[in-house]
């Protein structure tokens, strides 16, 4: 079974032209999946699809369907969902809303209603893994921007997702960062997890099984 599967997936803005049509996308569990295409082709918008934030937050006409361990999105509670799918978007200030790093990484977890204990544990790991454990109680607005990045890909991993999408994480990540959070994708890859990125960088195909392609309304597989 797929891990995330779209079928026959378009969308359009309400009254407006098709952005995509009949876009199908597969990503298996341990695997991670790159899409690339121009800017402003839609791949933000697949990524809105794919994570319930279309239609949830984001109005417009959408057709097709969206599978998450071969259950439909829209049939997923708000808990469940984000406990199956969890992303990270280019820009962290769009993810972070809270005063302090603990707060913003405790968020998700207290809103699960996990026991105190379970909350604590999940803080210090997602922490660990994105080391940045030393700014557990710096206020998040004194971040640096990669160091921005981390906290919300660390507020991501505290809700233990099995399918992560990141939209253009690396894009402002310097080489010690970069090298982190591809770490982290391998260790995801081997917990079984399904990884979904949008990603035109060639520096990390390494990463990658397969890749698909999205330009002019049109999604298609391209050989690594």
């Amino acid at each position: 079974m797929n891990a995330l599967e779209g079928r026959q997936i378009s969308f359009s803005y309400r009254k407006g032209t098709s952005l995509f049509s009949q876009v199908d996308i597969q990503v298996g569990q341990g695997e991670c999946v790159i899409l690339r295409g121009p800017s402003g082709c839609g791949k933000t918008t697949l990524c809105h699809m794919l994570v319930g934030i279309i239609p949830r937050s984001i109005s417009g006409e959408i057709k097709g369907d969206i599978l998450l361990f071969g259950q439909d999105i829209r049939t997923l509670s708000l808990a469940r969902l984000v406990q199956k799918v969890g992303v990270l978007f280019q820009n962290p200030d769009e993810q972070l809303f809270f005063p302090t790093v603990e707060d913003e990484i405790a968020f998700g977890p207290e809103n699960l209603c996990l026991s105190r204990k379970e909350i604590g544990l999940r803080i210090e790991e997602a922490l660990e893994t994105v080391q940045m454990s030393a700014f557990r109680l710096v206020e998040t607005e004194t971040l640096s921007y990669g160091q921005k990045q981390l906290i919300a890909l660390g507020a991501v991993l505290a809700l233990q997702p099995a399918i992560l999408i990141l939209d253009e994480a690396f894009s402002q990540l310097d080489s010690f960062s970069t090298q982190l959070v591809k770490g982290i994708i391998q260790a995801q890859k081997k917990m079984g997890h399904a990884i979904f990125m949008v990603e035109n960088s060639e520096d990390h195909l390494d990463l990658a099984e397969r890749v698909y392609e999205m330009h002019d309304g049109r999604v298609w597989e391209v050989a690594l």
